[in-house]
């Protein structure tokens, strides 16, 4: 993967198309909080942001969540700064101790499945009562890997999507909404 420069990345933003406005995202965050509140307030759970895309849904997240509840956090990539998956790399924590809680994992896309698949098995090996599995968006498309998710904010189509927590090529994961890359950028075929 070639580096880009930050006025590429400017550029990137400026052509791609909007999937999803701020203002969507918000009532999706929101219908996600309800639900996640309904099903965990009594369990004690373990919130863990999954670094990096999971920082901006995570943090969104967790102000919508009001019941008690520890914060941990896993950084574990198969992209880094690249655009295609590669091996799973362990990089931090977890730090909370997972036996005998209920986990909730938050991340910022269900794209091919591996990388949130792993992170769950971990935990399970680590003797965790309960999985919970939470992501702003799942793209429409069909997985080797079948992971059920628990929440999820906004189905989206099968594109390169960057914004809310969500990149392109380690930029862009401010921006404010979902945007899709344009077919000139993509460059994943």
């Amino acid at each position: 993967m070639t580096a880009i420069t930050p006025e590429q990345a400017w550029d990137v933003f400026r052509k791609a198309d909007c999937l999803v406005a701020a203002p969507q995202v918000e009532v999706a965050l929101d219908n996600m909080a309800v639900d996640i509140t309904r099903q965990l307030a009594g369990a004690n759970p373990v919130a863990v942001c999954l670094m990096n895309g999971g920082v901006v849904p995570f943090g969104k997240l967790l102000i919508r969540l009001q019941f008690p509840l520890q914060v941990d956090y896993v950084h574990a990539t198969r992209y880094g700064a690249h655009i295609r998956g590669g091996e799973l790399e362990w990089i931090a924590g977890p730090f909370v101790p997972a036996r005998d809680r209920t986990v909730l994992l938050v991340d910022d896309i269900l794209d091919e499945g591996a990388t949130l698949a792993a992170i769950e098995t971990y935990y399970r090996a680590e003797g965790a009562k309960r999985v919970f599995k939470a992501v702003l968006t799942r793209k429409d498309r069909p997985r080797k890997l079948e992971i059920d998710v628990d929440f999820v904010g906004l189905d989206i189509p099968d594109r390169y999507v960057f914004g809310y927590g969500m990149d392109y090529k380690g930029y862009l994961r401010n921006a404010p909404g979902i945007y899709a890359v344009a077919a000139a950028h993509e460059e994943l075929k």
